[in-house]
């Protein structure tokens, strides 16, 4: 009988051995997935929401997230989250508004202008925002793309002030970042938004952290150039550039540049440029960029000018015709490359600076000179150097039109966004009106430049252009007299950088008959030159 009832102790023993044993590394494989696997147990619900909610929970913490919802209407019905949701309410822009209604082609900058509303938040009732999430508008059938967009802009400007405001409330040590998310095809403007404070970027959704300092001074600008930007220097550097959110002062690396490629022909010009800028007491460094076209002699005139030399390589333009005189000028890209700086303000080497222009150095990029309606010129542009910027531009020179085959077509498709400097500042030596016989510069500029002939191609007597009848457009001797005055005042060693060639002088004197035979009305072929520049009498 004894062996009979052992049977069951003994199973029942066992059972309870097994069951012992079971719940023990059940216990303890349970602790070690929750050591392991932390994100999954603090989010159940993470898989069936999308990819960018998981990366934010996991950066901010899923229960104490506030997420403001941009033009989001129905997408996050399904969202199974912790986080608080916030619609914000605001008017969508009229949609007669257009894009031209907001880049001018002309303005009267000498009285004050207004751009067209766009309308914005009652910003008071979101200033405690982590996360701000935007469907971006994208409008794939236009011919631009959709990014010529107002809704777009509008879009993106509400996300900019939102992530302000709410990062007022904050400093010091209880500082967390905010963040951005934007959903739709076409993306976020980069104009506003940089490739620099991306976190994250999967199908069609993209995760900032933007830098609020930056986005403060996008949101101070007007919204398009309807409006000159405003003299905020003015107002005072705290506006913007003086302090960090942690109060401590920040020193801007700051830069003129020009770039020199493929020949050289711009050499006299990049040192007249050179003095011209040191001549207006700049305090700032200047930069030349230059390929291995431009000799061992013309860079050792072009450093005693004041350049600090970096050496590229050249980048073809990869739209324009063989032997075009655009062919090599996405060159001009490189300047993005100039890390070591905040900002830089690119210049073409056929400008002279005629005043000091450093307080333009507190706008953001991209600030340039209107060209034509809704184009910039980028002769002179404000930027602020990124290497991840270039890489994108050098992508994107490949599949983005530019409507002149050249980098100005480029880049006005790329920074589609701008901010409208004075016309002062990139003075076109251009003259269309046929009643002006005189073709006489204002007094007060700040630069001017140099279109047509430039003036070390002419004799100092005159603008050579008058004695070419489809280049009198681009005359003017008064412009010509400020180039010259540059030259004066140069050191006498960097003046032969500006000598004239026995085909430079030829040209010049074969118009000069031309004109003659023509009997050119302006008379300028009649002048008795002196230029002791000049070869042939």
């Amino acid at each position: 009988m004894a062996s009979k009832s052992s049977k069951p102790k003994s199973f029942t023993f066992l059972f309870i051995l097994f069951m012992i044993v079971f719940l023990f590394f059940t216990i303890n494989y349970s602790k070690k997935q929750q050591n392991e696997f932390q994100y999954s147990i603090t989010y159940p619900n993470i898989a069936t929401n999308p990819e960018w909610f998981e990366i934010i929970a996991r950066e901010l913490g899923e229960e104490s997230m506030k997420l403001g919802l941009v033009n989001m209407d129905g997408m996050l019905d399904k969202l199974q989250t912790e986080a608080k949701l916030v619609k914000v309410h605001f008017d969508q822009v009229d949609n007669d508004l257009k894009w031209s209604d907001l880049f001018h082609q002309y303005i009267n900058e000498d009285t004050p202008s207004k751009c067209p509303e766009i309308p914005m938040p009652n910003f008071e009732d979101y200033e405690d925002l982590d996360v701000v999430v935007a469907k971006v508008p994208c409008n794939e059938f236009r011919e631009d793309g959709g990014l010529r967009d107002v809704f777009r802009l509008q879009v993106n400007l509400v996300v900019a002030n939102l992530l302000l405001r709410s990062g007022r409330k904050e400093n010091g040590s209880n500082y967390r970042p905010k963040l951005a998310v934007f959903i739709g095809s076409c993306g976020p403007m980069w104009e506003i938004f940089t490739c620099d404070e991306l976190l994250w970027h999967g199908d069609n959704s993209w995760i900032y952290i933007p830098q609020l300092k930056r986005i403060k001074q996008k949101v101070l600008m007007p919204v398009g150039t309807c409006q000159l930007a405003p003299p905020y220097a003015q107002l005072g550097e705290e506006l913007w550039r003086s302090h960090n959110y942690n109060n401590t002062y920040s020193q801007p690396r700051e830069a003129y540049v020009t770039v020199l490629h493929s020949s050289e022909a711009y050499v006299c010009g990049a040192i007249a440029l050179a003095q011209s800028i040191i001549q207006s007491n700049s305090t700032k460094d200047l930069v030349l960029l230059a390929d291995d076209h431009i000799s061992p002699k013309s860079i050792k005139g072009l450093q005693s000018a004041g350049w600090k030399i970096k050496r590229i390589q050249r980048i073809r333009s990869p739209q324009s015709e063989k032997d075009a005189y655009n062919e090599w000028n996405y060159s001009k890209l490189r300047i993005w490359q100039l890390i070591e700086y905040d900002k830089v303000m690119f210049i073409d080497s056929d400008f002279i600076v005629t005043k000091n222009i450093d307080e333009f150095f507190i706008y953001p990029q991209l600030s340039a000179v209107e060209n034509y309606k809704h184009i910039f010129n980028s002769g002179l542009m404000l930027v602020e150097p990124s290497e991840c910027t270039f890489k994108t531009l050098m992508k994107k020179r490949l599949v983005v039109a530019s409507y002149n085959g050249g980098d100005q077509g480029f880049l006005n498709e790329m920074f589609t966004w701008w901010h409208r400097l004075p016309t002062k500042l990139n003075y076109l030596k251009y003259f269309i009106n046929t009643d002006d016989q005189v073709h006489k510069i204002p007094e007060d500029l700040y630069a001017v430049h140099y279109l047509g002939l430039k003036p070390w191609a002419c004799y100092r007597d005159y603008d050579c252009n008058w004695d070419k009848s489809l280049h009198q457009i681009f005359a003017s001797d008064s412009a010509n007299e400020r180039w010259w005055d540059v030259y004066d005042a140069m050191p006498e060693a960097l003046r032969e950088y500006c000598s004239l060639s026995p085909e430079m002088d030829a040209r010049i004197w074969k118009y000069r008959r031309i004109a003659e035979e023509g009997n050119y009305t302006d008379g300028h072929w009649k002048i008795n030159v002196k230029d002791p520049r000049q070869r042939f009498t």
